[in-house]
């Protein structure tokens, strides 16, 4: 089968396509064909290893010193189970599902084994591979820190810094599902796309429209992580939660959060924003676009 291998921490180009042997499911495991991925922000930090100071070890203690440990990078899929292990009750060959596999990665190939009690169900039914894939990474990552924030116990009023991006622009959707009132930051290129979300309250942060804001906000919310939390100071008080997506806190998936996901995209709650779709042997072009910081939206790998 078809594999990305990841032969060091570098650039795209350390990211190679090659042939492997195609993995056989164990007892309680199930082999999935998968149809598509995704690059998301996650996936070329850990590439390129694109992080600072002690954070660096400590990405190296987890991931592999000198390369990843496991060379097969992504960590979001969709696809159909093609055959079962003995001992599965839950799924059936044909079921089509989707989910993450978070630190074991592994979704940039064409099978992949997990175990049943992994983080995947059965991906929403209006949904095509492509988008079943792309909500994942921002949907599960926004829902993550939203629900820390509590923002399902009653409407809040929030500031999402970052609007446009994947995580953003889950956010947005999630966000106005609990009712709440919301205020976007993006750039000038974004706003389009955000105000398609429904939200009117919209800020430039290019030109200063952020950073003279007055107002103060029960969540504060920054889906990019290139910010500290001094940079949001004149809006926060004593009563405000700031979230971020760069902090010592890192979102974790579950069954329940793929769920929630589900049900909200099979109500029309939560809308797919694809940027661009590439062929898995366009891997190297779609971190090259990645790694420009100008996605807007998702970037989808189409595997099957």
């Amino acid at each position: 089968m078809k594999a990305i291998i990841c032969e060091a921490y570098g650039p795209p180009e350390v990211l190679k396509l090659k042939e492997i042997p195609k993995p056989t499911p164990k007892a309680g495991e199930i082999l999935v064909k998968i149809f598509a991925t995704a690059v998301n922000s996650g996936d070329v930090r850990v590439r390129a290893l694109r992080v600072d100071g002690i954070k660096r070890i400590l990405m190296k203690l987890v991931l592999g010193f000198s390369k990843p440990r496991k060379p097969i990078l992504g960590v979001v899929f969709s696809g159909v189970i093609e055959s079962v292990g003995e001992k599965v009750q839950t799924y059936k060959v044909g079921d089509e599902i989707f989910g993450m596999t978070g630190f074991q990665f592994g979704t940039y190939t064409e099978y992949i084994c997990l175990k049943e009690n992994s983080a995947f169900c059965l991906k929403p039914k209006n949904a095509s591979f492509e988008e079943a894939a792309s909500i994942l990474f921002g949907g599960i990552t926004a829902y993550y820190f939203l629900k820390k924030a509590k923002i399902d116990e009653s409407p809040k009023k929030i500031l999402i810094y970052g609007a446009a991006g994947s995580v953003g622009i889950a956010a947005v959707q999630i966000a106005k599902s609990f009712g709440a009132e919301i205020t976007a930051v993006c750039s000038g290129r974004g706003i389009d796309l955000v105000r398609s979300l429904g939200v009117k309250n919209i800020l430039d942060y290019t030109k200063g429209e952020f950073q003279n804001l007055k107002d103060s906000y029960d969540i504060v919310f920054d889906a990019v992580g290139k910010n500290l939390k001094k940079d949001f100071l004149h809006i926060l008080n004593s009563k405000t939660v700031f979230m971020t997506v760069d902090g010592w806190d890192v979102a974790t998936e579950s069954v329940e959060q793929l769920q929630f996901i589900k049900k909200l995209f099979e109500d029309g709650k939560l809308k797919p924003t694809i940027d661009k779709t590439y062929n898995l042997d366009e891997i190297v072009e779609a971190h090259r676009y990645v790694d420009t910081g100008k996605k807007k939206g998702d970037v989808v790998i189409r595997i099957s």
